[in-house]
């Protein structure tokens, strides 16, 4: 039953994502990130589907994800590219002209672009969540990284996304607007999904040298919920012995931490941010007195 769900989000994503090529994509005249951008553009030039390009360049790939990395992976995006470029083909043949954003009519060229890249970031950040992606671009990273697992995939998409850009120049008319405008799209997708991949378990990093751990670990526990871990130091110039105490808040948390140790002026803390945390990190514990 799990599993039946899962496919029927993937379901919805992808005609969400399919109707907003449809009218923020399609009627601003330029290329979007990836493989999709390279099919706008033959499809803008000979008039071929995006729908029928989406399944070309993704039929061979899911195939061989499924064969050498990851069975579930590659099922759950060919449901995804399959409603993806099947939702495309059912909108050519419906009259969307009433609802498409169009500048041409005199509206911001730069909206349609910012929502498409929105609304594709949050997709693509809710397809990652759920072990899928759209396609395209994804599924070379995976089969990349199945054979170089030190390769940094970010480059060849940086370069993938440069050419579509580059390209649209020359297919759009000679015209710079398409070019910034698929600049525009790659920005607010990445961003997008970036903080739906990640913005929910960021956090903040303390190392506290301390005289005080009882104290301080006490305080965090019973105002921030958090926990701390103990660790026997030793200055490096005057070999004094020190403890020193590292603990993990949540990003609001920042001032309230600050106020703490503020309290404590003996104490020397530094701090750094912590992209991604395992665990149940956001639940709050039960109180306690001891440390970590």
């Amino acid at each position: 039953m799990k599993r039946i769900v899962g496919y029927l989000i993937f379901i919805g994503l992808a005609t969400l994502s399919a109707l907003s090529y449809q009218l923020f994509v399609f009627p601003n005249s330029f290329a979007p990130a990836g493989f999709n951008g390279i099919a706008t553009m033959i499809q803008h030039l000979f008039g071929i589907s995006v729908g029928y390009l989406s399944l070309l360049f993704n039929i061979p790939l899911v195939i061989a994800v499924f064969l050498l990395v990851d069975k579930h992976f590659a099922i759950n995006t060919a449901v995804y590219t399959v409603t993806f470029s099947v939702a495309i083909l059912i909108f050519d043949r419906i009259d969307l002209s009433p609802i498409m954003y169009q500048t041409d009519t005199g509206t911001s060229t730069i909206l349609g672009p910012v929502v498409a890249g929105v609304i594709g970031g949050m997709i693509l950040g809710l397809a990652f969540m759920m072990n899928c992606c759209s396609g395209g671009t994804e599924l070379v990273a995976a089969l990349i990284h199945k054979f170089k697992p030190s390769y940094d995939f970010v480059w060849v998409s940086f370069v993938l996304n440069i050419i579509v850009a580059a390209l649209s120049f020359f297919v759009f008319g000679f015209n710079f607007e398409p070019v910034i405008l698929c600049i525009i799209y790659c920005y607010a997708s990445s961003v997008v999904s970036d903080k739906m991949l990640k913005g929910t378990k960021e956090a903040i990093r303390f190392e506290i040298v301390t005289d005080n751990p009882a104290e301080i670990s006490h305080e965090v526990i019973e105002k921030l919920g958090h926990s701390a871990t103990l660790i026997n130091a030793e200055g490096c110039y005057t070999h004094n012995k020190k403890n020193m105490l590292i603990c993990v808040v949540n990003k609001h948390q920042l001032v309230e931490m600050k106020k703490i140790l503020a309290k404590y002026p003996e104490t020397f803390a530094n701090v750094s941010s912590v992209s991604y945390t395992i665990g149940r990190f956001r639940y709050p514990r039960e109180t306690s007195t001891t440390v970590e």
